[in-house]
């Protein structure tokens, strides 16, 4: 199992930036994805960024270009860059990890706590 805790939320004015790290500890050997989700009020949960073991990443397309998903293996820390900071991205953010074969039998996801970012228009 692989324990996430995120942080760098916080309240930000539109155009603005800020940067997100998750933290992980306990089976990161494991870990073979990822991800950065948000879920608004109201709203579902979607997908905003994901990074691989190869580095290999993908983006929501209304982020695309204004945030970047990292990965230090070493310190076992996500991070989600997110600069031109609109309204519409308020949310809480959350953090997952895929971890699955060959490591573990089957293939499961954690999730960290979330961290609120607000933008004020």
């Amino acid at each position: 199992q692989v324990q996430l805790v995120e942080s760098g939320g916080g309240l930000v004015q539109a155009g603005g930036s800020l940067r997100l790290s998750c933290a992980a500890s306990g089976d990161t050997i494991c870990i073979f994805r990822m991800r950065w989700y948000r879920q608004a009020p109201e709203k579902e949960r979607e997908l905003v960024a994901s990074i691989d073991n190869s580095g290999s990443t993908t983006y929501k397309d209304s982020v695309r270009g204004r945030f970047t998903i990292s990965r230090d293996n070493v310190k076992n820390m996500l991070s989600l860059e997110m600069n031109s900071l609109k309204s519409e991205d308020t949310a809480v953010y959350y953090c997952s990890a895929d971890s699955g074969p060959p490591c573990i039998d089957g293939s499961y996801t954690d999730w960290g706590q979330g961290t609120q970012v607000t933008v004020s228009s």
